[in-house]
């Protein structure tokens, strides 16, 4: 009569060399045809299966199995399975019991199992089922564990994620400051992956995580450099080329429940590579923008002093846009004596926008300087000499002429509107509102449009602001809530020169602006 272990292949000396007349199966002369049956079916296939046979769940299991339990095989054989599996023994074991007691088979996917298989506790993940083995009587006898596992898909799926994750934080990032940032909260976010973590900058003030080490015991040798200490293994990871590996760091401890094998450690190395990828980009967008903004600062002129008048203005770049734009602002002495307040804003934000804002600039000057008359002639001549070169493109724009009215120090001003926002009014109370007017057609739109002047008594002590979009605009909201807010920062600071005001209403923004801001702010001399 064939043997029991006929079929257990290189697993045959083992089973042959266990005492099971110690176990709680007996000799194997006495076991059950149920037994013998399903030992067969397990010992007969290439998947992995168990056998939990008896009140204490003996362990019987083909070659197949042996991978998913590894250093614990070949201990394992003919052993209770709470001695086996004593770190899982409190999943596991109701489980088992409930198909006892029940009869009925269950199913598990992708359950999270931690395994001291390797020398360590292993985070480890499976999909299985426990299913009755009845005997010839009806009882019971055990049951039969069909298993895979399932940890690689479950860690694997689990690091495509944290990278995704970290890729669209950093991906809106426009400071090299903020990359330590937005990189830590993902980062520690992720502790099965990454037990601590600290992204180091040359410059940037460090998040520092007291678990971590200062510096390498070591030189730093490659692009991952692990080191173990005493609270476990730190991977140092640069982020910057050889000569200057040391300016930007990746430090981590790495999770004791993985394995280190190069499947970690190439993820580690996706890590550093995002971050070194959203540094460098940063760095470049933050050059580019630099160099857009003294471009942009280069083609607009220092404003002209004038007697009785201060004078103060300013060209801000949006803060995620890093092309140069068509916001100007100007201020001039016309032939006439008077002094010529511009701001005005070309469509776009590109090379062009700001080829055509220089174009119009110097076509107003020269519109000013040879066709004398009211504001809104020269916008009228201006629209003329657009059309007359060609010129693509529109643009808002307001014209003012200041000049003396009274022996007290007040000035008239005379402006006309071309589909630009409102001027805004400090009186010297205090008080604030805005030169709202019906505004005339933009230009470059339509040449012989109505254009129409406005005049006003400016008291000493008043201050005028013009400004192009970018200061009132907000993603979002009405034009209204920015006028409202610009209204507020004006208010009550009547005692401010010029400059401050114009440093004061900027400061606001704290560099958020979301568009370009060109901002011209004119102040009459108090008494």
């Amino acid at each position: 009569m064939p043997g029991p272990f006929d079929d257990a292949g290189v697993l045959r000396e083992l089973y042959e060399a266990v005492d099971w007349s110690a176990t709680s199966l007996g000799p194997v002369e006495g076991w059950s045809p149920a037994l013998r049956t399903s030992l067969a079916m397990a010992l007969n296939t290439r998947f992995p299966i168990t056998l939990l046979w008896g009140p204490e769940f003996v362990l019987l299991y083909n070659e197949a199995y042996v991978e998913l339990i590894a250093e614990k095989h070949p201990r394992a054989l003919g052993r209770p399975a709470d001695r086996v599996f004593p770190e899982a023994w409190d999943t596991i074991g109701p489980l088992m019991a409930q198909v006892i007691a029940t009869g009925r088979a269950n199913w598990l996917e992708n359950q999270y199992l931690p395994m001291r298989r390797s020398g360590f506790l292993e985070e480890c993940w499976f999909s299985y089922s426990y299913s009755a083995v009845r005997g010839a009587d009806g009882t019971v006898e055990g049951i039969i564990d069909i298993t895979t596992e399932t940890t690689a898909q479950m860690i694997i799926g689990r690091r495509l994620q944290m990278l995704a994750q970290l890729r669209d934080a950093l991906a809106p990032v426009e400071r090299v400051e903020d990359v330590p940032v937005r990189a830590l909260e993902v980062l520690r976010s992720h502790p099965a992956d990454v037990e601590a973590a600290e992204v180091r900058v040359a410059g940037v003030a460090p998040d520092r995580d007291p678990s971590l080490p200062e510096a390498p015991v070591a030189p730093l040798t490659g692009d991952l450099s692990l080191e173990a200490l005493d609270d476990g293994l730190v991977g140092w990871l640069p982020l910057a080329p050889e000569d200057d590996r040391l300016d930007a760091m990746l430090v981590v401890r790495l999770s004791p429940m993985l394995r280190r094998d190069d499947g970690y450690f190439d993820f580690l190395r996706l890590l550093a590579a995002a971050l070194t990828q959203a540094l460098e980009s940063v760095r470049i967008r933050e050059a580019e923008r630099m160099w857009s903004e003294e471009l942009q600062r280069s083609l607009l002129a220092r404003p002209t002093s004038y007697p009785g008048v201060e004078i103060a203005a300013c060209y801000q770049p949006a803060a995620e846009i890093v092309q140069v734009g068509g916001d100007w602002y100007d201020a001039f002495r016309a032939p006439d004596g008077s002094l010529a307040l511009v701001v005005g804003d070309v469509a776009g934000h590109d090379e062009r926008a700001a080829a055509s804002m220089g174009q119009i600039r110097n076509m107003l000057r020269g519109v000013a300087h040879t066709r004398q008359g009211d504001p809104s002639v020269v916008l009228s001549q201006l629209d003329s000499a657009i059309a007359g070169v060609e010129l693509p493109g529109v643009a808002t724009a307001v014209l003012g002429e200041l000049e003396t009215a009274d022996a007290d120090g007040s000035m008239h001003l005379r402006w006309s509107n071309a589909g630009h926002p409102p001027p805004v009014l400090l009186e010297p109370d205090g008080s604030t509102r805005l030169l709202e007017t019906e505004p005339d057609l933009l230009l470059g739109l339509e040449v012989g449009t109505d254009r129409h002047d406005h005049r006003l008594d400016l008291l000493p002590g008043s201050s005028l602001l013009l400004y192009t979009d970018g200061l009132v605009e907000r993603r979002g909201a009405p034009l209204e809530d920015g006028l409202s807010w610009l209204l507020d920062q004006v208010r009550d600071r009547a005692d401010l020169t010029a400059e401050q005001l114009g440093d004061h209403v900027l400061g606001q923004l704290d560099g958020r602006a979301e568009d370009d801001i060109a901002l011209l702010v004119v102040r009459i001399a108090p008494c």
